[in-house]
């Protein structure tokens, strides 16, 4: 079994991997995500490399190789099944879940792991809209033509499908204010040069900055009846 922290490394690679869209993951990329310093980094993929998870080269980064991707997509699968897993049978909120997530995500096996998955129906996505690896290493609910709500125009109405920013604090603004997976809206506001997009829930008026937006993943929802929560 591979270490807890082999996994949280192949796992942060594979993340910043499938946002970037590149195979190449920089040394200080993943010292920002793992919170560690780059030297820390470096010493850990020379051991990845010899253990032929991961292809290194020196101030460039590293990539996954065949058998460190289909690792890296078994955590993942762990991490976001375990997080529905919670939200859906003890009802936690989607900000509590993560911390839980990655305590149990190396603790679980495999076998629990697809008895999870069958009592959930083989789900696209967690609690985030986060798609989920089947156990073939597949990525379920990735077909989404989802989009930054910040690329869209006023007028538009929308289905938020994604939630890229997973601070607990940004979590329960958004939870707070009714803004929550499927729920459909309209932009009444997009203003780059002020950095504010203003949206219509229901009888709600909500307004985020374009830090803050461009985090919420959206679909177009022509035709579809607000949400009025």
């Amino acid at each position: 079994m591979p270490s807890l922290i082999v996994e949280n490394y192949l796992k942060a690679t594979l993340q910043i991997s499938m946002k970037t869209g590149s195979n190449w993951v920089s040394t200080g990329a993943l010292a920002d995500a793992l919170g560690v310093s780059p030297g820390t980094v470096t010493s850990m993929l020379k051991t990845l490399s010899e253990s032929g998870l991961a292809i290194y080269k020196p101030y460039e980064g590293m990539q996954l190789t065949d058998a460190g991707k289909k690792l890296a997509l078994r955590v993942l699968r762990r991490h976001r099944l375990i997080e529905l897993f919670l939200v859906d049978t003890l009802q936690m909120t989607w900000d509590q879940v993560h911390a839980e997530a990655e305590n149990m995500e190396h603790a679980a096996s495999d076998f629990l792991v697809d008895r999870i998955d069958d009592y959930l129906g083989h789900p696209d996505c967690d609690p985030h809209g986060d798609p989920i690896p089947s156990a073939d290493g597949k990525l379920r609910g990735a077909a989404h033509a989802a989009v930054p709500l910040t690329t869209c125009p006023a007028g538009t109405r929308f289905k938020l499908v994604r939630v890229i920013n997973q601070g607990d604090e940004f979590l329960r603004y958004l939870s707070e204010a009714g803004f929550e997976l499927g729920v459909v809206a309209t932009i009444t506001s997009n203003n780059p040069d002020a950095g504010i997009v203003t949206m219509q829930l229901g009888s709600r008026e909500i307004t985020l900055g374009h830090l803050q937006a461009e985090q919420l993943l959206i679909e177009r929802a022509d035709g579809q009846q607000d949400i009025d929560t």
